[in-house]
């Protein structure tokens, strides 16, 4: 999926992580020699309200500087949003949408109307809950991300996890969410 620039945008409600895994995936393009942009879209929301946040990823010095309004990858943490955001707005013909919920791919066609593209779906809250203990779904949404687009090796991914965690976090938790996000590319679904 390597193009000049791939432009991701990122929805969830404030205190699921979507904000870190932006800054995240940021951090593993500059582990990898990329170049990056990371930032979020939000005001004095509270924890709960829909928030975004964006990342861009490029071979190249980036020059743009703006929100993306066509992005290449949607993610969506939260499935209670797709009533009531338009999370595929601008989303390219060819692109890619990441949805955390138990519904299969075809159900999220549906619900949307993105009927081009590619759409995957991973119950990454039940991962999370049975892995880390807690619904915050970010890591293992990285690594459907990974699985999805290709961009990154899944242990690029995983070192940067344990690098950002590792001096916040316990050894415990921080291996709790790379089990997450290697059971999320395992069991995501594409349709």
């Amino acid at each position: 999926m390597m193009k000049d620039v791939i432009e991701i945008r990122w929805h969830g409600r404030g205190g699921q992580g979507v904000v870190t895994a932006g800054k995240l995936l940021a951090e593993t393009a500059l582990g990898t020699g990329q170049y990056f942009q990371a930032f979020p879209d939000f005001g004095p929301e509270r924890m709960g309200a829909p928030v975004r946040s964006f990342t861009r990823l490029s071979s190249r010095p980036i020059a743009l500087h703006s929100q993306i309004e066509a992005p290449d990858v949607v993610l969506v943490l939260d499935p209670t949003l797709l009533g009531t955001v338009a999370v595929t707005e601008g989303l390219k013909e060819d692109g890619i949408l990441l949805i955390n919920t138990s519904m299969s791919p075809q159900e999220v066609r549906r619900i949307t109307g993105y009927d081009s593209g590619k759409v995957f779906t991973v119950d990454a809250s039940r991962i999370a809950i049975e892995e880390i203990g807690r619904d915050i779904t970010n890591t293992p949404m990285l690594g459907a991300f990974a699985r999805a687009t290709g961009l990154f090796e899944s242990q690029a991914l995983i070192e940067q996890v344990r690098q950002w965690f590792g001096h916040k976090v316990s050894p415990q938790v921080v291996e709790a969410n790379i089990r997450a996000m290697r059971r999320a590319a395992e069991e995501m679904q594409e349709g």
